[in-house]
């Protein structure tokens, strides 16, 4: 169970249309598969998708460091060796996305050399987690139409809607024709990606008091502490940190400090073992948990989905499982299917996927 090699392959897919919201705008998927070889001839996989607008982490800069810094000072450790991992691992200052890959490959190895599927070893509270779709800026009947097709040929019915554009009737127009649309059919909530100033985020919610909504999201920086608490004096809808919470010292300030009051694990930041750790402080604290997504592709949602359906706090609320629809391809020999609403685990050892090798020869742009 030693590993052996540690391999960062860039890739590049394209998305059918981009996806803007207000921290950035992406049209490609310019993502990193990681792939740990252990002495036994297994291979775990797992995707990291760089956000330099949130993260500062970029696609060239994540192959780096995995190849010249995580690679070297992994060598030779167990599968099982995951507090040394995490201790060599955060010697290296920010790195997130990185990090969580080669964490999430190493623990997809285990499961396999194990038998097992990684959310059993995790402790498989369900097998499937509710999806929640993200609906990304644009004019109201757009977005309405894409909430239907989301409805009618997957049976979603939570919806993230990205807000945070100036002047702020842009975006509460978009949520409350959501609402006109679908009634109480559907869940919405609404991210803001720390685009509103607090007050203009005050404004915004009031504007939407009467639409029914079950979370807010990152609506002004991270920052901005005195404004941040004095928002979350000001709404009873429950505010999301997710940005603004990549570890479990950010989660205890920004809970303890009144500027959230619910948070999002996302795997691709915090991989399974610092996930766990979040998610571990979530329970004591006694707060809600959001599994998040990072625009993954399907390598990245699998970790969601198998950490997710782990636990009985991330898997009460839909989950951010659907973004990889919005990808003209993927990775996967076989897809994952989204039916009735639900994304179910894999029995299958590991994360339960398989990398297409054609694919990825295909879509690889280190060749």
């Amino acid at each position: 169970m030693k590993i052996i090699e540690i391999e960062a392959i860039p890739f590049a897919i394209p998305y059918r249309k981009p996806l803007r919201f207000a921290s950035g705008e992406v049209s490609v998927a310019e993502h990193v598969l990681v792939r740990v070889h252990t002495d036994d001839g297994i291979i775990g996989v797992a995707e990291a998708p760089p956000r330099p607008f949130t993260y500062g982490e970029t696609q060239r800069g994540i192959v780096a460091v995995i190849e010249t810094v995580f690679a070297p000072q992994l060598a030779g450790l167990t599968l099982l060796d995951r507090e040394m991992m995490v201790a060599r691992l955060n010697r290296t200052i920010g790195n997130p996305t990185a990090k969580a890959a080669v964490d999430m490959a190493i623990w997809d190895a285990l499961g396999k050399t194990l038998q097992m599927p990684v959310t059993d070893l995790l402790g498989r509270y369900t097998d499937r987690l509710r999806v929640s779709h993200m609906l990304g800026f644009d004019e109201p009947a757009t977005m309405v139409a894409e909430a239907e097709k989301m409805r009618e040929n997957y049976g979603i019915a939570t919806f993230k809607v990205k807000v945070g554009r100036r002047p702020i009737g842009l975006d509460t127009a978009v949520v409350r024709a959501l609402r006109e649309r679908f009634g109480d059919e559907i869940e919405l909530y609404v991210d803001g990606n720390r685009g509103w100033s607090s007050s203009e985020s005050l404004r915004a919610m009031k504007d939407m008091a009467d639409l029914d909504l079950l979370f807010a999201e990152e609506l002004c920086p991270a920052d901005d502490v005195v404004g941040r608490r004095w928002l979350v004096e000001h709404l009873d809808v429950p505010v999301i940190a997710d940005e603004s919470v990549p570890t479990a010292a950010d989660v205890t300030r920004e809970i303890l400090g009144g500027s959230a009051t619910a948070i999002s694990i996302k795997t691709a930041r915090t991989g399974f073992t610092w996930s766990r750790r979040v998610h571990h402080l979530a329970e004591g604290l006694g707060i809600d948990v959001v599994m998040g997504n990072q625009i993954d592709g399907q390598v990245g949602t699998a970790c969601t989905l198998a950490f997710g359906a782990a636990h009985e706090l991330t898997s009460r609320y839909a989950g951010e499982l659907s973004n990889f629809l919005d990808m003209s391809d993927d990775l996967l020999a076989e897809p994952l299917q989204i039916r009735d609403g639900y994304l179910h685990t894999s029995p299958n050892a590991g994360i339960g996927i398989e990398i297409d090798p054609d694919k990825l020869a295909r879509y690889r742009v280190d060749r």
